[in-house]
């Protein structure tokens, strides 16, 4: 063993404390705590000295305020529970999702249930208040009864000229009415074989037409052809501005109608013009997109007389059988009638929803049909004033309206590439003609007993149709562009075809 090993371990001597250990203690704390303040206070001035602690002045957080929050956020939620419990909430689910509804909130969430839905309903309800279901029903029952207020039926006292010509329009009209019955009751009494043979006869005369003239009639696309009531002239309209009379068969021209500036839409002999008319009175009408419409006469170049009034496009005009009156088609979604004799505006009628394209009247003088770009057609009765027939089923515009000489039958021409055939008798479709290939431009019946029904249309081709049977019986193409017009002679022995190739055809049957 080492001599180190050897020397015995120092003995660690204890410490006796005289009297209490409590005055150190606290002494001891004392020191220490205030010694910690002293660094902790400096290390705060250092950080604040070098930015990294911000201290703003009068920025403070009250743990009481923040505790105060909690309670009222958990008070206030205990309340919506409360409330919640006592709203009544209807049990069929159908009246749960109208409620939703109602509110702005979805009527079904991914997964939910009718028990879900109806405490989803109750918790809205819980925090917009109970009335608010109520409310929002009152404001759509007054939204809904403000509805049907705007499409109520509204009458405003007419003009006395307007009363005059209505009255004039009945006593025209009945003895007309009579005339046409009597007519039709005469036919009746005619035996079946009489009238299948000439209905076969008619049949191979049409299937026999030919191109009989063409002519160009203008530097820019022909819009319309109409023959004077004679059967001896042939009215053109054309985007150039001018409308021109010419000589039928012959095809020649006759006079230039000067005076408008813009694109003409139609042009029309008045009634009993070269019949009966003295040349020097107004025996055509015409109108044009800048919405001017003019009055001719057969012995002058320039217009006679202006309608002023409409600020659109006027696309068609068409007289009345009497010659009185004369009816125009606008794009302000309105037709308006004029009467010549006082010479005024006596009907302005509303009515479409979009511009109003074709009208035309009835034989009998007692109704007028309209055609517009919102696919509807309506019959309006000129003695009345009121709508009678409301002509749904088109897919697109009307472009076309014709009155059957039979007087029930009213043809429409559409932008669907189909003819409709109405019967007014019972106010339905009678039949649905797949006329053509491209939109309907021109829809006629012939004029002396409607046996047959011509459609024009932008697929180049007009076609002859039987009626009734709606078989066709001859397509007539020849044109170079689309046919924008077609007509039929009063005799029955002609008919016309305009198209955007500038010229116009006449055909008839050999």
């Amino acid at each position: 063993m080492s001599d180190d090993e050897d020397v015995a371990p120092a003995v660690k001597k204890s410490r006796v404390f005289y009297g209490s250990l409590e005055e150190k203690e606290r002494e001891r704390l004392n020191a220490e705590m205030a010694s910690s303040m002293v660094t902790g206070s400096d290390a705060v001035k250092a950080g604040i000295e070098a930015g990294n602690i911000n201290i703003s002045s009068g920025e403070t957080l009250e743990m009481e305020e923040r505790v105060s929050e909690r309670q009222q956020e958990a008070l206030a939620e205990f309340e919506r529970r409360r409330r919640a419990r006592q709203i009544m909430v209807s049990t069929d689910d159908a009246e749960v999702k109208a409620g939703l509804r109602a509110l702005g909130e979805p009527i079904t969430l991914f997964g939910e249930g009718p028990a879900d839905r109806r405490e989803r309903l109750r918790s809205v309800l819980s925090v917009v208040g109970p009335d608010a279901l109520k409310k929002s029903r009152k404001d759509e029952e007054r939204a809904k009864r403000s509805r049907d207020e705007c499409q109520q039926t509204w009458y405003h006292e007419g003009s006395a000229t307007l009363k005059n010509a209505r009255l004039w329009l009945a006593r025209y009209s009945l003895p007309r009415a009579m005339r046409r019955l009597e007519a039709a009751r005469i036919q009746k009494d005619v035996a079946e074989a009489t009238k299948v043979v000439r209905q076969q006869e008619l049949h191979k005369s049409l299937r026999n037409l030919n191109n009989f003239c063409s002519q160009i009639g203008d530097d820019r696309p022909i819009s319309f052809c109409h023959f004077s009531p004679d059967s001896k002239m042939l009215a053109t309209a054309s985007w150039s501005g001018l409308c021109k009379l010419w000589s039928v068969p012959d095809c020649t021209l006759i006079r230039t109608l000067r005076g408008h500036n813009t694109n003409v839409g139609a042009v029309v002999f008045r009634p009993e013009a070269g019949v009966s008319l003295d040349q020097a009175d107004v025996n055509l009408a015409s109108c044009a997109a800048d919405g001017s419409v003019k009055l001719w006469n057969l012995e002058s170049d320039e217009p006679v007389a202006d309608i002023e009034g409409h600020s659109d496009r006027v696309s068609r005009v068409a007289w009345h059988p009497s010659g009185r009156f004369l009816g125009t088609t606008c794009y302000d979604n309105s037709w308006r009638l004029w009467d010549l004799e006082v010479q005024e505006e006596i009907l302005h009628q509303e009515g479409h929803s979009k511009g109003v394209h074709d009208l035309s009247f009835h034989p009998d003088g007692s109704l007028v049909a309209t055609g517009g770009l919102d696919a509807f057609g309506r019959v309006w009765d000129l003695r009345t004033g009121r709508c009678v027939v409301f002509l749904e089923g088109h897919l697109k515009e009307i472009y076309s309206l014709h009155f059957s000489p039979n007087g029930y039958h009213l043809a429409t021409g559409s932008g669907d590439n189909t003819c409709k055939v109405w019967e007014l008798r019972n106010r339905k479709c009678l039949y649905t003609v797949p006329a053509h290939q491209n939109l309907l431009s021109a829809v006629r019946f012939q004029p002396t007993d409607g046996h047959f029904l011509l459609t024009g249309a932008y697929d180049n081709t007009a076609k002859v149709w039987s009626h009734p049977g709606w078989t066709p019986l001859k397509t007539l193409a020849g044109h170079e562009g689309k046919v924008m017009g077609v007509d039929v002679s009063p005799d029955g022995k002609l008919i016309a075809t305009c198209s955007y190739d500038r010229t116009f055809k006449l055909w008839l049957s050999e």
